[in-house]
């Protein structure tokens, strides 16, 4: 009997303990807009994953309410609407606000940058959390990473290109710093949100278009209406997506709240990475019967857009402080990292 009693104690205790730290988790209710549709594999589907599991692991204390793209506020307004208070929190890759931070877009996507482990690398161990919290603190953000794809294709095109004279005259949509490397070629460059882009390229608004993973393009459609495919996504070795947080909601949380949220927008950045890497072969696949010419970016055409990227990049960096902090960090990162990269991993052209 005594050691029943005993046992009943200890169970009390350990019932008493779990609801102790289950009332620290604060009762939270935002409403989370995106810049993608969830539907979109690994791009758009992610917060939605990470919605479901901080409800899980709150036990429904935590609940952030995704909105598809325009339901709320515009899929590009998701940075400026968090920063005015309009939503306490939204969904975005980062590079939509570039017009008011320049180095937004370095924690988005660097057109011959890192490639996404080696990003997560940096930005959980190499201070890129650090310099993305610094540049977003005056504008009232709270940023966290909250998931990483795999390379994106370089872009969908009406016709062939093979040398940087091709490139010239081009009616091309871009995002981010892709799209000024594309203007010092010759090229005419738009910014259109996803769901625009399909009846761009189809009454021929647009000669050709850079969006996403191979997934995401075929769920848009654009093997109808563009049969030239080109990879690899040299404009975006890896692209980045993040929970924006209006910082005065996110300060009025305690430290158990806060943890729980950014834990698990981190197993988002690796439920994203492994997602987009495990299905992109067979996309790929179904291009191909759909007669779509899938072909990798001619050799001269590659060293032109990075010729072109040196000098864009040198010359955002005079231009503003702070993009040369954060970019200077990256290329410190990746060339610290180079000998590992090149002993360390099989080549890729070991057979």
């Amino acid at each position: 009997m005594t050691l029943l009693k005993s046992a009943a104690f200890a169970s009390a205790i350990s019932l008493a303990a779990t609801c102790a730290q289950a009332q620290q988790i604060e009762a939270v209710r935002w409403g989370v807009p995106m810049s993608f549709g969830s539907n979109l594999v690994a791009l758009g589907d992610t917060m939605p994953w990470v919605s479901q599991q901080i409800e899980k692991a709150s036990g429904g204390r935590i609940r952030l309410q995704v909105f598809e793209p325009g339901k709320l506020v515009p899929p590009l307004a998701i940075f400026e609407s968090v920063a005015d208070a309009k939503v306490e929190a939204g969904y975005s890759w980062m590079g939509y606000e570039v017009g008011r931070v320049p180095a937004a877009a370095l924690f988005g996507a660097v057109p011959f940058g890192m490639e996404s482990p080696e990003f997560m690398a940096w930005m959980y161990f190499g201070g890129g959390n650090e310099l993305l919290r610094e540049l977003f603190k005056p504008f009232n953000v709270y940023p966290i990473f909250c998931g990483t794809i795999s390379p994106e294709g370089a872009g969908w095109f009406r016709k062939e290109i093979n040398t940087p004279e091709d490139v010239k005259g081009l009616k091309f949509r871009a995002a981010g710093y892709g799209g000024d490397i594309y203007k010092e070629l010759g090229a005419s460059v738009t910014l259109l949100p996803g769901g625009e882009l399909f009846q761009a390229l189809e009454k021929g608004v647009l000669d050709g278009t850079e969006f996403s993973l191979p997934t995401v393009d075929d769920q848009l459609g654009f093997y109808k209406v563009a049969k030239y495919y080109y990879l690899p996504g040299w404009h975006q070795p890896s692209t980045n997506q993040y929970l924006y947080v209006n910082l005065k909601s996110w300060e009025k949380l305690n430290p158990q709240t806060q943890a729980l949220i950014e834990t698990t927008c981190t197993a988002g950045v690796a439920m994203a990475l492994a997602k987009a890497e495990a299905l992109q072969s067979k996309t790929l696949a179904k291009f191909e019967k759909e007669g779509v010419q899938v072909k990798q970016v001619p050799g001269a055409l590659l060293k032109a857009f990075q010729a072109a990227t040196k000098k864009v990049m040198a010359e955002k960096s005079g231009a503003n402080e702070s993009f040369k902090k954060v970019y200077d960090s990256q290329q410190a990162f990746m060339a610290q990292n180079q000998k590992w990269k090149e002993l360390g991993y099989l080549p890729r052209d070991f057979k």
